[in-house]
């Protein structure tokens, strides 16, 4: 049986009930969830700093997955799947195209978040042929501003979330505003509604080494993506406080054939802030 088929009709799987899968990528072990329709371009959810697979918001996932086939997934050493995480974005790219290979897909659309954005960014670099469409959410291109402090960002907000008796994601992802505020309280809320088969949480060395990728990739020289024509969706905050939002407006000025949306008081996660209009926006898009 081919490994990316499921034994009942995907559509009707939520993402609270998706059964974990998993398939070698030469010698590892990668872990994967996929719902939605089995027929049509899949799409590959690439996912945020320290995120697992049941970190993504459950509305965004089943709400794409209404129309789009969505496959969610662990990269090398994050959660359940096996490896060593590599300490750059490139690796990580390759290690994301090694994974869409091994479930034998020829072409595919890609939506990145935060750090999955610089690796969707590394992707259609590498292989432009294997990309179909790119949605980029709080992300910004190589050399972005601000992009080499995230580390200092985080670990900052982590502290304030300590003292504060609180999860980290309020500050880092979502705007302080009475909205911002509760906007974070329902998407901790939603991430709980998976009770079963939940994900192992991202171990602290993998976490260091997206932190070093994070911080390499503040550092290069921005890429040259006016050769990328994929159509391109960048989506952000106006208040993002970990990938400044002026990264997004720059990112979408480089790729030709880009649109920028940004969502009035959504911070880092305003795709998970606004998920119902940015459901709309990204099926509109890929559907297109």
């Amino acid at each position: 049986m081919n490994v990316h088929q499921l034994s009942r009709p995907a559509a009707i799987i939520k993402h609270r009930d998706v059964p974990t899968k998993t398939v070698d990528v030469g010698g590892t072990k990668f872990a994967y969830r996929e719902l939605g329709p089995t027929t049509g371009v899949p799409v590959i959810f690439l996912t945020h700093l320290s995120a697992v697979l049941d970190n993504w918001d459950p509305r965004v996932v089943d709400g794409i997955a209404a129309k789009r086939r969505v496959i969610t997934f662990d990269n090398r050493g994050v959660g359940a799947s096996g490896g060593s995480t590599p300490n750059t974005v490139e690796a990580m790219a390759r290690d994301a195209i090694a994974f869409i290979r091994a479930l034998g897909f020829e072409q595919v659309d890609l939506l990145g978040l935060s750090l999955g954005g610089f690796i969707a960014q590394a992707i259609v670099q590498l292989e432009p042929g294997l990309v179909r469409k790119i949605i980029l959410a709080g992300t910004g291109p190589a050399g972005g501003a601000g992009i080499d402090r995230v580390t200092f960002v985080t670990i900052f907000d982590m502290i304030r979330a300590a003292l504060t008796i609180k999860d980290p994601k309020n500050y880092l992802f979502f705007t302080q505003s009475p909205n911002g505020k509760r906007a974070a309280r329902a998407f901790l809320q939603r991430l709980k509604e998976r009770t079963n088969d939940r994900d192992k949480p991202i171990a602290l060395g993998a976490f260091n080494q997206q932190l070093k990728a994070v911080r390499a990739f503040g550092q290069e020289r921005p890429a040259d993506l006016s050769r990328i024509r994929h159509p391109v969706l960048v989506v952000n905050g106006d208040h993002d406080r970990m990938v400044p939002t002026s990264n997004s407006v720059d990112l979408a000025r480089r790729f030709p054939n880009a649109e920028l949306v940004l969502y009035e008081d959504g911070g880092h996660t305003a795709i998970f802030q606004y998920h119902g209009a940015f459901v709309e926006k990204a099926l509109d898009f890929l559907e297109a």
